[in-house]
């Protein structure tokens, strides 16, 4: 049984990594490590395994970046969310970003309407 616990433990460690470098390649250098998250599919879910552990591997993912992880199943996904409170600036810093992007997304529909 040995063999078979330290099988597991590797794929849970080579989840963890996977999962890991995924959240880094999705870092937003100009947010400097705050409001991060990373999304998997219901396809990506499906190729990593159990829920339950893909849930805790992206936690522990999380933990290694310094995020404070959340995970949220919605609709088949999985959010994987940093719930750190951030830094005034950063915080400033997204909001300008949000409200930029709802200010294209509605002239974008508005030349599509026209």
């Amino acid at each position: 049984m040995p063999a078979k616990d330290e099988l597991a433990r590797r794929r849970y460690e080579n989840l963890v990594d996977r999962l890991e470098s995924m959240m880094r390649a999705a870092l937003k250098p100009q947010y400097k490590g705050y409001y991060e998250q990373l999304i998997l599919s219901g396809d990506d879910l499906s190729e990593m395994g159990e829920l339950k552990d893909v849930r805790r591997a992206a936690r522990e993912a999380g933990h290694r970046l310094g995020w404070k992880p959340m995970t949220r199943l919605v609709g088949g996904r999985l959010f994987v969310l940093d719930e750190r409170e951030a830094p005034d600036e950063v915080d400033q810093l997204a909001t300008d970003d949000a409200a930029a992007a709802i200010d294209r997304a509605r002239q974008e529909a508005r030349r599509a309407r026209d």
